[in-house]
């Protein structure tokens, strides 16, 4: 019998902290310390909603040679023990004295010698899941071990998937590709927002999502101001540009694009940004390869737009997608992180349609050693029309 596991089998999760290791051993760490719920997830699997309860802090640990270790609260035992790790340590969460404080310090006291380093995330889109004051208590507890940045050890690892992991995108993107199919079923002129954004929701979990974690959109005449605000009561109108954007979830992996509508005929102008925006994100396909820069990716969406007549809308113009909605790097003038084989990213152009308006297209992509596959079903070349 294989060993268990949840999601995928345990090798792929071995592979991963192989891959951590390798990475820990040349910046000179003997153990790193994890807290978030992706992180935590992408090392061992385990998958859960009780994430969103703030009450209890949860560790792993993955040392240098070791397999992981698990220092988690009582009630996450049963669920941890399907996992592939054999190393699970407990307290009764939440105490208020010491919420399992001592015990991962003395975890990690048993992996790490006393004038060695901890790595922990510490850079950009990482954030620590436990209460400061316990942060500096564990400090203490662990002197003269030193905590430091492990961000780009974590970060380098985590951005190339596996093809594994990419068959969950894949499939996640397939689920929402479906769900957009049916937008003109519950889209018409006079309906709010906020009934369409709960009833794409419902599509989107009937065709499959375990959870949306993330929808989004705008409408208006010829665009919308933004691409982030919840829904309203205010009905579609005739002329409007209808935008959906969603996150939905498949055993814990994310996609995440968007679809654009014209509610009655398109406008001139609503239709030419459509087919810029489309051919834009068609040019930058046929060019990405492994080797560029994010930076490099920015350029290219906004050189295609400006050749065309547009003026780019402000803001990164894509990101890194999975395990979490958006993840590193990002489509920006700043980031000179090398694109690798196997990243799977989003490109998301967006240009400005009038004043104060906007309209923005978003894809999914793997990116192979001869350029980029498409994940999510590809959106129209030209502006779909809801008339009925």
């Amino acid at each position: 019998m294989g060993e268990r596991s949840i999601i995928f089998p345990a090798q792929e999760y071995r592979n991963r902290v192989a891959r951590l290791q390798a990475g820990m051993a040349a910046q000179g760490l003997g153990a790193l310390l994890l807290t978030t719920p992706a992180d935590i997830f992408y090392l061992t699997g385990f998958l859960t909603r009780f994430w969103e309860s703030p009450a209890r802090p949860w560790f792993a640990i993955v040392p240098l040679m070791d397999d992981p270790v698990a220092v988690i609260p009582a009630i996450g035992a049963e669920l941890m023990g399907r996992t592939w790790l054999h190393d699970i340590r407990t307290w009764d969460a939440p105490n208020p004295h010491d919420d399992g404080i001592s015990l991962l310090a003395g975890a990690l006291a048993e992996q790490v010698p006393s004038q060695g380093q901890i790595g922990l995330p510490m850079g950009l889109e990482t954030h620590l899941r436990m209460p400061l004051a316990d942060y500096e208590r564990l400090h203490a507890l662990l002197a003269p071990r030193q905590l430091v940045d492990a961000t780009a050890c974590i970060h380098r690892v985590r951005e190339v998937k596996s093809q594994a992991e990419i068959a969950k995108i894949r499939e996640s993107c397939a689920i929402a590709g479906r769900a957009f199919d049916r937008v003109p079923e519950f889209v018409a002129e006079g309906r709010p927002l906020s009934g369409i954004f709960r009833d794409f929701q419902i599509a989107l979990l009937t065709e499959g999502a375990d959870w949306v974690s993330y929808v989004a959109g705008g409408a208006g005449p010829d665009g919308y101001g933004d691409v982030i605000s919840p829904a309203g009561p205010q009905p579609l109108r005739r002329g409007d540009v209808l935008m959906l954007d969603t996150g939905a979830v498949k055993d814990g992996y994310f996609c995440d694009f968007d679809r654009n509508f014209s509610i009655g005929a398109a406008s001139d102008i609503s239709r030419r940004a459509h087919a810029v925006l489309w051919r834009a994100t068609e040019d930058t396909l046929a060019t990405l390869r492994p080797g560029l820069r994010a930076s490099d990716v920015h350029a290219f969406l906004c050189d295609s737009l400006q050749r065309r007549g547009s003026t780019p809308s402000g803001g990164r113009l894509g990101h890194g997608l999975g395990i979490t909605l958006t993840e590193w790097p990002s489509f920006t003038p700043m980031d000179d992180t090398v694109l690798r084989e196997g990243m799977v990213l989003t490109l998301e152009p967006g240009c400005f349609t009038g004043d104060g308006r906007i309209m923005v297209h978003e894809e999914n992509i793997v990116l192979n050693a001869d350029g980029a596959e498409l994940l999510s079903p590809r959106a129209p070349s030209e502006l779909p029309e809801i008339t009925a």
